[in-house]
């Protein structure tokens, strides 16, 4: 196959620092780029991803999340854009791949984030959704139904989506594939009043003692919701920064604390040659030569200061030097008379009463007989005094 690539023009958008941004990557934009099928008349339906990575870098910037299901579905490209990032433009570099043919085609989003006048909303609360996925989330239907629902609860003056996460970056599990079980998403708004009672009543003991319990709490407004979003009201999370308090405090010199030694200056470029010779010295040369002389001078006392036998049997009693010839001497004959001796017939190989007569049978053989050539066991002809059993005649014989 010939892999080709195709670059379309640029494309800008401006979101707000610190409002929901979304941009959806959609497939028939780039069908166009890509041949259609060999037969006419087919309908082109190739499966198509994408790859989204920050211009001159291999990921995306750490605000903007990408989701794209099956090569089948449209990708989506969402976040909340931060206020660091005002006035540069950031170039998103996606590149979109035809799984049937091997063909790319690519063009460059060009994100120039605005700055928001009332950003940040001073309060902000996170709702939990049990049966939404991000993806089905983004829609601009859906999230206009939900952000309905939270002004009819709150009523505030102003209302944004400030951020959308999957229920997955936040530790989730993947749900069991059985019974349309969704992962869940977290969505984040902020408007520019406090929050309503109903949204107060998650905070009330009753409720907190209901939700350890693992018990949904009692909430008024929820019936607003339960129609086509399930909230999780034990996960509502209510920030209200006008009551935020600075932690910063003024940094006191002391101990633990290195003073300003000023402007860094590396090291030149031009290293200097350096000797080497002393350091081989010292960690070689002088351990070897040490090693060398304790070698010596062990090989000298365990070689050539041996004291010998000889020195030792000087040293040795008289009497203790013949006491252990003696003992050597009769070891030595107890063995060659032991080589040299007739070996007598075990008594249980013998028979010891005679079958007939019951008498005691005498030994066969005197204590002189030779009998190293006699085998161990006699066979019953060789038996003296043995009884002979008649042998059976045949019928004609009287």
């Amino acid at each position: 196959y010939t892999i080709l690539s195709k670059v379309h023009s640029d494309r800008n958008v401006y979101p707000s620092a610190g409002v929901l941004f979304v941009h959806v990557l959609e497939r028939e934009y780039f069908k166009g780029e890509f041949p259609p099928y060999p037969k006419p008349g087919e309908i082109s339906n190739d499966p198509i991803t994408f790859n989204t990575n920050l211009m001159g870098y291999p990921d995306r910037p750490g605000w903007l999340r990408y989701i794209q299901r099956t090569p089948y579905s449209d990708g989506v490209l969402y976040g909340s854009p931060t206020v660091e990032n005002v006035g540069k433009p950031t170039i998103i570099e996606i590149t979109a791949y035809n799984r049937r043919t091997f063909e790319t085609a690519r063009h460059n989003l060009i994100i120039n984030i605005m700055s928001a006048e009332d950003f940040p909303l001073p309060y902000q609360a996170e709702f939990f959704i049990r049966n939404m996925n991000v993806e089905e989330m983004l829609a601009s239907e859906v999230l206009g139904d939900f952000l309905g629902a939270v002004k009819n609860v709150w009523q505030p003056e102003r209302l944004n989506a400030i951020n959308i996460t999957s229920a997955l970056d936040r530790g989730g599990r993947v749900p069991l594939p059985i019974n349309d079980m969704k992962e869940g998403v977290y969505v984040m708004v902020g408007a520019d009043v406090p929050f309503s009672s109903c949204l107060r009543e998650v905070e009330n003991p009753q409720n907190q003692l209901r939700c350890s319990q693992e018990m949904e709490p009692v909430i008024t407004c929820d019936k607003k919701f339960r129609t086509q979003f399930h909230i999780d009201w034990c996960k509502i999370s209510l920030v209200d920064n006008t009551k935020q308090v600075s932690t910063f405090q003024e940094v006191i010199r002391g101990e633990g604390i290195l003073p300003d030694g000023g402007e860094y200056k590396p090291p030149s470029d031009t290293l200097k040659s350096r000797d080497y010779y002393s350091d081989f010295l010292i960690t070689l040369a002088v351990p070897s030569a040490i090693a060398l002389v304790l070698f010596l001078i062990l090989a000298y006392i365990m070689c050539c200061r041996r004291e010998g036998v000889e020195k030792r049997n000087m040293q040795t009693p008289d009497i203790q030097l013949v006491h252990h010839s003696a003992i050597q001497k009769s070891t030595k004959e107890l063995r060659d008379m032991s080589k040299n001796r007739e070996i007598a017939w075990p008594l249980s190989t013998l028979p010891v009463f005679h079958p007939v007569t019951g008498e005691i049978v005498p030994a066969l053989h005197t204590d002189s007989y030779d009998n190293t050539s006699m085998p161990l066991m006699q066979t019953q002809q060789n038996l003296p005094h043995q009884t002979q059993i008649p042998q059976q005649q045949s019928a004609g014989q009287y």
